[in-house]
Parts: C-alpha cells; structure tokens; sequence
C-alpha cells in the first residue's frame, strides 16, 4: 500500500517544521486535542515544564512510545504528532489500529532540553543514561508511566547524526533500529525476539520508499539505557533512530519515512504480522556505520601545498540554536586519507568546476586560512 503517498500530505502537522521544537509549539498542538484522545500531565521537568502523554484506543495491545527524550532530537516528535493527526482522521486504517490498540505517547520528555537544544536536561543529565538511577525527574516520569501502563511494546524515539551510513554503502542511514540487549552477551530473550520480529515487518515495509537506506544500530549492552532496562524486564522494544536523507537537514523527509515506520509497527502488533518474519531477516539489515561527512573535499593539496597526494578535508556542521532557528555551522572534523569516506556533498578539487562551487561556500576561508 502506498500509505504515504496517498494519505501523508493529508495529515501531516503543518504548524511545527524544522529542527527547532519546542514545548510551547507542541502545546498548541495537544491543546487542540478532543475525544477520543486523552490529554495528561504525566510529570514535570527541572525547570517546571509539564510533561504530557496522549492515550488513545481501545484495543488489547498496549504500546508506549515516547520521544525527544533528548531535547535535541526532534524529528520523531514531528513524526508523532503526524501520527496522532492520522490516528484522529477517518481513514479506515486509523480505526482499526485503535480497535485494537491502545496507544500512550509521550511527545516531548526532555522540555527543558528541546527549549535550548541540547542532548542533556537542565541538570545536565543524559535521561538515556539514567535508567537505573532514576536521579531526574524527567526519568522518573517515564518509569512511572511504564509501571502504570504495563505495556506489550515500547517504541523508544530518537534521531541520529548525519555521519551514519548503511554498511560499507556511500547511502546515508535515513531510519535505523535496534532490538535492544537486554544483558551482556545480548541473549535473544523471547521479548527481545519479538522486538526483531517487528523491526524486520517494519523494515519489509519501509524498504520500497528508502531502498538501502535503513541500518540497524550497534546493540551494545547498556544497563543504564532505558531501551535495555524495558527489554530487561520483559517488554519487546523497539530503537528508532531518523538520521539524514539527502539535502534534508531540517528532516522533513526523514519525518514522513519515521511516520510510516511508526504506521507500520502499530499495523504489524494490531495483525500480529510479524509472526511470517525470523531473526534472520533482523540481522540481515545491514549494521550502521559512521563514514559520511557533511561536506567532503578531495584532493586538497590543489587547494594547499601543505596537504600531501591525495589528502582530504571532511566536515561535519555544528547545529547552533540562535534567534530560535538552528544553524549549520561547518567545523572540519578530520583531515587525511579519508578515502573510505563519503560525503553527503563531495568536491574534488582537481575539478574546475567542483572547485568553482567550493570557493563559494562560507567554509571556504576557513580551510585556506
């Protein structure tokens, strides 16, 4: 089915684009909420923003999401409202996933840091490395809607940089997952396998609009992560991670590919389709790589005589809040023989025109000086 083609520009949550969102833009949104959706404050942040969670359906499976537990990923928080949007329209798909599923969403659990843009709270504090602990507010929130909810599935929402790449391909990694370890020798419980079960559905899904560009993240044991401590205690959770599409840094293309992922996993529990895939198909995704820069410039030395054969330039950009738009600040990152590298823009300065266009760019000075 061509869902996003067909319904996607319909549904998608016009009002909060780019990189930049805020507490006070999805507040809006959720103000806007009626029945059958459920609005509630869920917590409180170190800076007294409220936390809220969006219930909804009525069905069986109970699945808890939540997103920018990071402030500054804020792509699957685009997606969720998307996914909310669609779930209050009338699409006949809409109604069967709250027929048989009930929803809990928690948008934005990191406030404090989605205001400033930063990874951290405002103490501070990785919330996805304090879930043993629980020594934050935010954290302890999460845990207690966990506790309360009980769900069947967790979908744990994140975005990833611009340096992954699918294997050893030159194709970004737009959508990544991860069935969390849930110990140290990242043993396939039964939770855990059922986690790989719906990430290789969503990836059948998902394939034909991003064909070779969805990885699957490095599953390394983490005890403090919370995708790891859910999987631990027995409840199948899903990584996702929206990482860059071509020419998309404010990821509005990534945002439409996150919501369909979404889409699928809630279609796949309510048919409990994942029952035709296995682990072998989970682990034929291709793992993850960080070989992409932002920027990459061959053969530097025609540009500076201190560069050697064919040394190269890579850079990645800095994302900087100011005046409440975020900036991509070019910063080089590594210089050398980055031949096994790529970049989502290449200039090879053996080539006039390539050379042409790099003098233009506002890194030009930075890298001659």
């Amino acid at each position: 089915m061509h869902f996003q083609n067909l319904y996607y520009p319909k549904i998608k949550e016009k009002n909060i684009l780019g990189r930049y969102v805020t507490h006070d833009q999805i507040a809006g949104f959720l103000n806007r909420m009626s029945e059958p959706f459920q609005v509630d404050t869920v917590g409180w942040s170190v800076e007294g923003r409220s936390i809220e969670s969006i219930t909804l359906g009525s069905g069986k499976q109970r699945i808890l999401m939540w997103s920018q537990m990071h402030g500054n990923e804020s792509t699957t928080t685009k997606a969720v409202l998307d996914l909310v949007s669609f779930l209050g329209s009338e699409e006949v798909e809409a109604f069967r996933i709250l027929d048989e599923c009930t929803l809990k969403i928690i948008p934005m659990l990191n406030p404090d840091g989605a205001q400033v843009y930063t990874r951290v709270n405002a103490n501070r504090v990785d919330l996805n490395r304090d879930a043993k602990r629980l020594t934050q507010p935010e954290s302890r929130s999460l845990r207690m809607v966990y506790e309360d909810f009980r769900p069947h599935y967790c979908l744990n929402l994140h975005d990833q940089r611009t340096i992954f790449n699918v294997g050893n391909t030159p194709k970004p990694a737009t959508v990544s997952f991860l069935a969390p370890a849930s110990d140290e020798q990242r043993s396939i419980t039964e939770s855990r396998r059922k986690s790989m079960l719906l990430i290789s559905a969503i990836d059948h899904g998902l394939n034909s609009y991003v064909p070779g560009q969805i990885g699957r993240y490095d599953d390394t044991y983490n005890a403090n992560c919370v995708g790891d401590t859910f999987q631990t205690l027995g409840t199948p959770t899903v990584l996702f991670e929206a990482g860059h599409f071509a020419n998309d840094y404010e990821r509005e293309h990534t945002r439409a590919y996150i919501f369909y992922a979404l889409f699928l996993a809630l279609d796949t529990i309510r048919e409990e389709g994942f029952r035709k895939f296995n682990e072998s198909d989970y682990f034929n995704i291709p793992e993850n790589n960080k070989l992409f820069f932002d920027v990459l410039i061959r053969n530097a030395e025609s540009i500076d005589a201190s560069f050697h054969g064919k040394d190269s330039i890579g850079i990645l950009y800095k994302e900087v809040l100011k005046n409440g738009k975020i900036h991509f600040v070019p910063k080089i990152e590594m210089m050398g023989d980055l031949k096994n590298h790529f970049g989502h823009q290449t200039y090879n300065c053996l080539n006039n025109n390539d050379l042409k266009l790099l003098k233009r760019q506002p890194f030009w000075e930075d890298i001659t000086s």
